[in-house]
C-alpha cells in the first residue's frame, strides 16, 4: 500500500517575497562583508567568524563544536583551520580531557588579526544593515532568527 502525500503547501506572494528577500538579502550582505574584511585585510569572512568563535570561547575550543557553530562540516573545518594554521592565525592541539579530541586555540597573532579586522566588520555589518533598521526591527529580527535558530537546533538533537 502506497502512503499517499500532502499537497505541498505553496508559499503565498506576501511569503514568497519575505523568503526571497531573506535569501537574496543575506547573500549580497555575507558578500559584501567578505569583501570589505579581504580588500582591507586579506582575510576571508568565514577565518573571520572563526577567530570570533575561538575569542568568544577564551581562545581554545573542541574542533566538533567549532564546526558546528560556524554551520560547516567536520572536513571543511578542518581544511579551513588548516589553512589558518598556515597563516599563523590559530593552532591545533590534543583536549587534554580526551584524548581523542582537538582543540582548535587562537594564536596572539590570531587574537591580533582579529583586533585589526573588527572594527572593519562591526561598520559593515552596521551600515549594510543596522543602521537600515528601526530599534523596533531590530527586535523583530532578532525575535524571528532565535526562534529560527531554537527550532534548527531541536531538530539536531
Amino acid at each position: 500500500m502506497t502512503e499517499t502525500q500532502a499537497p505541498p503547501r505553496w508559499l503565498s506572494h506576501a511569503e514568497m517575497r519575505s523568503w526571497r528577500a531573506y535569501v537574496v538579502g543575506t547573500s549580497l550582505l555575507r558578500r559584501q562583508l567578505h569583501r570589505e574584511l579581504a580588500e582591507k585585510h586579506k582575510l576571508s569572512l568565514v577565518d573571520y567568524e572563526v577567530l570570533v568563535q575561538l575569542s568568544e570561547r577564551d581562545g581554545s575550543v573542541r574542533m566538533s563544536e567549532l564546526a558546528g557553530d560556524v554551520g560547516a562540516t567536520k572536513s571543511k573545518l578542518s581544511h579551513q583551520i588548516s589553512r589558518l594554521e598556515d597563516a599563523g592565525l590559530v593552532q591545533r592541539r590534543l583536549c587534554p580531557d580526551d584524548a581523542r579530541g582537538v582543540l582548535a586555540e587562537l594564536t596572539d597573532k590570531g587574537a591580533e588579526m582579529l583586533r585589526r579586522t573588527a572594527p572593519t566588520h562591526v561598520d559593515g555589518v552596521r551600515d549594510h544593515l543596522i543602521d537600515l533598521m528601526t530599534p523596533e526591527e531590530q527586535a523583530v529580527v532578532a525575535a524571528v532568527f532565535e526562534r529560527v535558530i531554537d527550532h534548527l537546533d531541536n531538530l539536531t538533537d
